[in-house]
């Protein structure tokens, strides 16, 4: 449904996180467990991808005015009503509208079938087993072309380049660190692994994104996809350092911003 509203919005494509089942299967969900987005709780790799259809995993997204639904913040009112269902003491009638709506954790191969976008996709533990699962649902799917892989860890990356040596990916933690390296002394990146970079405009007290670092990537041929970027003016100013993609939870506001600027 989030992916729907973010499509119908402008969004030319979409950024998604994916875990292994129990039973080896490649499901979509950011958290490694349940409690924060579910009506379940307990991790995502401990259940199969059959349990993970069932979940309610629209529970705890409460309506907006833009009708996109968003989570409340960790910690918030409702953290106290984890597995209940219907409604609480402190919940309000149509607040979360989207529970029983028989949405649940979706498997890759049915997120690839709905939508036929460029996508990034995070692979959000470090084994190669997932990597090689994601790899084997895009080749079924004739998707390699249209998927970029991401992680913070290089053992999945360096597995799927291995296994698929056409996936593009985009430079895990440390190529990443030894990049912005070379980009303050203008040492080229020669012959990289990976075909892009998906980082934050900064990292705790170091900036990672800037209109130098921007240029030393593409001589190098490489794409800079920054996330997770919310607010106008600084989508418009990024985009005016010439990035190549921006990642927001905000695709309206993406949208506007990337029109203005073109």
């Amino acid at each position: 449904m989030a992916f729907d509203h973010g499509l119908a919005l402008g969004a030319d494509g979409l950024e998604l996180d994916v875990h292994l089942s129990r039973d080896g299967v490649v499901v979509v969900h950011h958290d490694s467990t349940l409690e924060r987005t579910t009506n379940a709780r307990g991790a995502i790799r401990l259940k199969t991808a059959a349990e993970l259809a069932g979940i309610d995993a629209g529970y705890r997204f409460v309506a907006t005015p833009d009708a996109g639904g968003r989570l409340p913040p960790e910690g918030g009112s409702h953290k106290e009503d984890r597995v209940a269902s219907g409604f609480s003491r402190k919940d309000q009638p149509g607040e979360f509208p989207y529970r029983g709506q028989g949405i649940g954790v979706p498997t890759l191969r049915e997120v690839l079938a709905r939508y036929p976008v460029p996508l990034i996709i995070e692979l959000k533990t470090p084994e190669a087993a997932l990597a090689r699962a994601t790899v084997d649902e895009l080749r079924a799917a004739d998707a390699v072309g249209r998927v970029a892989l991401g992680s913070f860890y290089g053992q999945g990356l360096h597995a799927a380049r291995a296994y698929e040596p056409r996936i593009a990916t985009g430079a895990a933690r440390e190529e990443t660190r030894w990049a912005l390296y070379k980009s303050w002394v203008h040492w080229p990146i020669r012959r990289p692994a990976f075909r892009e970079f998906q980082v934050p405009e900064r990292s705790g007290r170091t900036t990672i994104v800037t209109p130098r670092f921007v240029r030393h990537a593409h001589r190098a041929g490489l794409a800079v996809k920054v996330w997770t970027v919310d607010a106008h003016e600084d989508i418009a100013r990024l985009l005016s350092w010439g990035v190549d993609a921006i990642i927001s939870d905000r695709p309206d506001v993406a949208v506007a911003a990337g029109g203005a600027e073109s």
